[in-house]
């Protein structure tokens, strides 16, 4: 090829895995006005005019697709007591952290805080809400468990929430009664929503600020483009939140997907929202099916271990599925199901099986996490076309809740990602963030290193038959993702593409599988753009 055009970017000398099936591995590539003009060897650029510019030998991959996140409740959840080690490692570092954020606020503020696993506490334990009156009784506090479907209160927050014993279970809801009948301040899936109603709403410009803030962390982490999974109109809608958040400097193209009940309620859709044109637009509506295997309300059979039979919570219904997808099909978006249980995913697929997709171009349902499928569900699913949105790093950092809950030996079935691969299923890589017991939950490099050892950050085997290789775990982190998103020209390096891109500091292709998590992006470029480039990182 022969190039003319000043304005043209030949990248040279590189180890470029591009995601593209017909040609993954290439040397060199051209970027014209941001988008991917040619991709080859480097031999083949003599001659070619344009701004030269040398990998100097370095990884290059696509740009990371989180096909499956929370930008807005991660970017809070990183200005909150973070309750995980190194910081929280049992109650009463818990208590000592409320306390003294107790002691620099108000009475009226609300101490909040994230991430508790109880596997991963000193006392093996949940906390109580007399374990946090211990802290403050005169402050609302609030712990949100890692995977984000369960909070533990302290008594104010109760007591603000209107919940004492004869309160009743709200429906696909459950709060914790001690002995006595009193509620111990664990609330489940929907019994969260009584006291989401009486907390704090922060203003629309806090909201913004907070996803422009995250925008350099996840780039730092080559995401490029995002999901928004917890969509809501109100208290305002989230479309606009975004949409007002690029403006101020949010980086990533992002999709939508809007809580089925909001979109019930108040339906906001149409051609101009829905427009995957756009960098932001609405991507789909989504439903529950059931909670977490780690926080044991997934919807499953056999029961979770321990005593008496718990098959967990059982969160929405046959005709509220029928309902969801008549709304997504009217508009040309996808229905998405949260299910991680058998039970759960068996609902989905028997209700969607035998009856033809709306969307020509890409999945029209997803089932997200799908744990623990059944063998005919596999089978139904991949003759539906349902794609699955699996999270490789929930055993990697859950590992405890997953042995307690549910054993070894089927621990080692969940997320059988080689199983899904081989019945057909299309699938996706995802983090979920902020909802695993990590640290730093968002890094795509922690859940590929997952999906290619199977084996958890405390040497666990979870499931050798289940791994797969690196090419295919960054195909699945980046083309499969797109497949799914439906995000327009992303997710691959090949000509007409963005040149949405990422420079590593380590070959990932060529180290041990145990040391990818310590790969770190010197590098990243969206639309041809420098939009990252870490402090250390080799000056080109």
């Amino acid at each position: 090829m022969n190039t003319d055009k000043n304005s043209d970017i030949i990248y040279v000398n590189g180890k470029i895995f591009t995601s593209n099936l017909e040609q993954p591995y290439a040397s060199a590539m051209v970027v014209r006005d941001g988008r991917i003009e040619w991709v080859g060897a480097h031999s083949e650029t003599e001659g070619m005019n344009g701004e030269r510019v040398d990998l100097q030998g370095r990884r290059v991959l696509p740009g990371f697709i989180d096909a499956h996140l929370h930008p807005l409740f991660l970017a809070k959840a990183s200005k909150q007591i973070p309750c995980m080690p190194p910081v929280v490692e049992s109650i009463e570092d818990l208590i000592k952290e409320v306390r003294k954020q107790r002691e620099s606020q108000n009475s009226e503020d609300w101490i909040e805080s994230w991430g508790y696993d109880e596997g991963k506490l000193t006392e093996g334990r949940s906390p109580s809400r007399w374990d946090l009156d211990k802290a403050t009784n005169d402050a609302p506090v609030i712990i949100t468990r890692t995977c984000g479907h369960i909070v533990v209160v302290n008594s104010k927050a109760l007591e603000l929430a209107g919940i004492t014993r004869d309160t009743p279970d709200p429906d696909g809801g459950l709060i914790d009664r001690d002995s006595e009948g009193e509620p111990t301040g664990v609330l489940r899936e929907n019994a969260k929503e009584l006291v989401n109603k009486v907390m704090p709403v922060q203003t629309f410009d806090e909201e913004t600020d907070a996803l422009v803030e995250l925008s350099p962390k996840l780039l730092s982490h080559g995401i490029t483009a995002i999901t928004e999974l917890l969509a809501r109109t109100k208290p305002r809608d989230y479309l606009e939140m975004y949409n007002a958040a690029h403006e101020k400097g949010l980086k990533q193209r992002t999709v939508l997907y809007y809580i089925w009940e909001d979109m019930k309620n108040d339906p906001i859709l149409d051609k101009d929202k829905t427009n995957r044109k756009l960098q932001n637009h609405i991507g789909g509506v989504k439903l529950f099916s059931d909670g977490s295997i780690s926080g044991q309300t997934a919807w499953i059979n056999p029961p979770f271990l321990g005593e008496g039979e718990n098959y967990g919570i059982q969160m929405t219904s046959k005709e509220e599925l029928i309902s969801a997808a008549e709304a997504a099909e009217k508009n040309n978006i996808q229905l998405v199901i949260h299910a991680m249980g058998e039970q759960a995913i068996d609902l989905i697929v028997n209700t969607f099986y035998g009856k033809k997709g709306w969307i020509t171009d890409g999945p029209s349902i997803r089932i997200e996490h799908a744990a623990m499928p059944t063998k005919q569900a596999l089978q139904r699913a991949a003759e539906a076309g349902i794609a699955f949105v699996p999270q490789p790093i929930f055993l990697y950092a859950e590992i405890e809740s997953y042995l307690n809950n549910l054993g070894a030996e089927r621990t080692k079935q969940t997320y059988p990602i080689q199983s899904m691969l081989k019945a057909g299923i299309k699938i996706a890589f995802s983090s979920d963030a902020p909802a695993t017991a990590w640290v730093d939950p968002v890094n795509p490099f922690v859940g590929i290193k997952a999906a290619v050892t199977r084996i958890a950050y405390d040497g666990t085997d979870t499931g050798q038959d289940q791994r797969v290789d690196v090419p295919t775990a960054i195909t699945l982190y980046t083309r499969a993702a797109q497949e799914i998103t439906r995000i327009p020209n992303v997710g691959q390096l090949t000509p007409g593409y963005h040149a949405d891109f990422i420079v590593l500091d380590q070959d990932i292709l060529n180290i041990s599988p145990e040391e990818i998590d310590r790969i770190q992006v010197e590098e990243t470029y969206m639309g041809g753009q420098l939009v990252f480039q870490k402090e250390t990182a080799i000056t080109k």
